[in-house]
């Protein structure tokens, strides 16, 4: 059973992809230009790439790049997951049991945990052909609870609204 990318560990995740240090323009007054704070990541076996450079720190930036990428990645990278492993893996997943409880999922999008669940609805619904009905039903959500989920990074409800257009069905919103 594939695992998407989100869900490596960090060292995992670092350890594929290329690290770009640069100087940037921003926060840091006098002392911006005298070290390489910014980060750009470049995930190797997608090419798929994210950077951060508003902080002066360079860890902070890596760790803001980071979570970036696994957006990144949680949008624009698909495993071909069958369907029937979704339904093991909800079950299965201390993820979906933490986050889900009475077909409502609970987590913000600026938490650690948003890329990886993303990445999971995404693949689930990417293998039932993009029916968010089916795909909620495989991640015992309600439908509203998924399309609920998706509005919180508007690139994801754009994405299932680009296949429903492809499909001829009209798009959720």
């Amino acid at each position: 059973m594939p695992l998407h990318p989100c869900f490596q560990v960090d060292s995992e995740l670092l350890a594929s992809c290329e690290t770009i240090r640069q100087r940037r323009s921003g926060p840091g007054g006098q002392h911006r230009n005298k070290v390489e704070t910014a980060i750009r990541l470049t995930h190797k076996p997608t090419g798929l790439s994210a950077q951060a450079s508003e902080r002066r720190s360079q860890a902070e930036n890596l760790k803001q790049a980071l979570f970036r990428l696994r957006l990144e990645l949680a949008l624009n990278h698909r495993t071909g997951t069958e369907i029937s492993e979704f339904s093991e893996r909800v079950k299965k997943s201390e993820l979906w049991r933490k986050r889900c409880k009475n077909g409502r999922i609970s987590v913000n999008s600026s938490h650690l945990d948003f890329p990886a669940m993303l990445a999971d609805l995404l693949d689930c619904l990417a293998s039932v052909e993009w029916d968010h009905k089916r795909a909620a039903e495989i991640l015992q959500l309600s439908a509203s609870q998924l399309i609920k989920f998706l509005k919180k990074d508007p690139r994801a409800l754009s994405i299932l609204n680009q296949h429903r257009q492809q499909a001829g069905l009209n798009p959720l919103s």
